[in-house]
């Protein structure tokens, strides 16, 4: 799959974002946040700033960017609906938080259901890939709790950055060990596991051998080749896999223990090292989840599905 610049934008920054807000309200909820006025406020902004980027960046990639609200009417039916219709319902909740924040009201209920919903959204959102059978790399069992550990992971990490201290940074610590196993996971399944399609299953003629296309259907591009005929070498997937698990895992990892060592000022800027770094890595996983994607039309072109079988092991 083409791995469209604004799609990996929404499902890095949206993921932090609404990654914050899930550890907001749970946390808050057993009195383990900061209690400065400040603190529940400047982390909520922070959350929605993320998850706007994400959703207003995703506009570009329409032909029609005016028409995005249409995308919310198919709920029933998509899974894309569902995400726009919960991104935007989960603003409600959040802002009610930062508000009762301020104001020194009651919290506790506005923040498990931002958080909730929040997880929803994610997790929607991973739905819309998951679901699509075509794509092997995407339909399988490991897309939802990646997409999901890797927002809970970038919220913790951002959520420590603002300033919540000892208790996020340890959460964010547990999370990229878990993040990275699952990850690994993904990687080991999708290097081993069949073509949902091949050449010779398409066309019937496996029994007589291998079969080939004798000429393209097309002389130039079009539209299928430009979003599902991305092809990426093996050798660059192998080598941006140990740059994203490095980057958006392993580093901010260390950043936080030798934030947590240093404390103070120092403690303060590795941490938003480490967010940062969260959010480069959590990017280039998220591009190569769309580069490494294979969809079953592409046979139609000459493609050839095969295995990566890739060393992740």
């Amino acid at each position: 799959m083409s791995p469209a610049f604004s799609v990996v934008i929404l499902t890095t920054a949206s993921g932090a974002g609404y990654g914050m807000l899930v550890w907001l309200g749970v946390l808050n909820a057993f009195g383990l946040l900061p209690q400065e006025r400040w603190f529940g406020v400047t982390a909520t902004l922070v959350a929605l700033a993320l998850s706007a980027a994400g959703l207003v960046a995703s506009t570009f990639h329409l032909g029609h960017p005016e028409r995005a609200w249409r995308a919310i009417s198919q709920w029933r039916s998509s899974w894309l609906s569902r995400e726009g219709i919960l991104g935007i319902f989960t603003n409600l909740p959040a802002l009610g938080f930062a508000a009762a924040w301020w104001f020194g009201g009651p919290t506790i209920v506005l923040g498990l259901i931002a958080a909730v919903c929040g997880l929803a959204t994610v997790a929607s959102q991973a739905m819309i890939y998951a679901t699509l059978k075509p794509i092997r790399q995407w339909h399988n069992g490991y897309v939802l709790p990646v997409f999901l550990l890797l927002s809970l992971f970038s919220g913790a990490v951002w959520l420590a950055a603002v300033g919540a201290g000892f208790r996020a940074a340890i959460i964010s610590i547990i999370f990229a060990a878990v993040a990275a196993e699952a990850k690994w996971l993904y990687w080991r399944f999708i290097d081993t596991a069949s073509p949902a399609a091949t050449m010779e299953s398409a066309t019937g003629l496996g029994s007589i051998g291998r079969v080939r296309a004798l000429e393209a259907p097309h002389t130039e591009e079009n539209y299928l080749l430009r979003e599902l005929g991305y092809v990426i070498a093996r050798k660059h997937a192998a080598k941006l896999r140990w740059i994203s698990l490095a980057i958006g895992l392993i580093a901010p990892a260390i950043l936080l223990i030798a934030g947590l060592l240093a404390g103070g000022l120092a403690g303060q800027a590795l941490a938003g090292a480490a967010a940062l770094a969260a959010l480069l890595g959590v990017y280039i996983e998220r591009w190569l989840f769309f580069a490494e994607a294979t969809h079953t039309v592409t046979l139609y072109y000459g493609q050839r599905h095969e295995t990566a079988r890739l060393k992740t092991a």
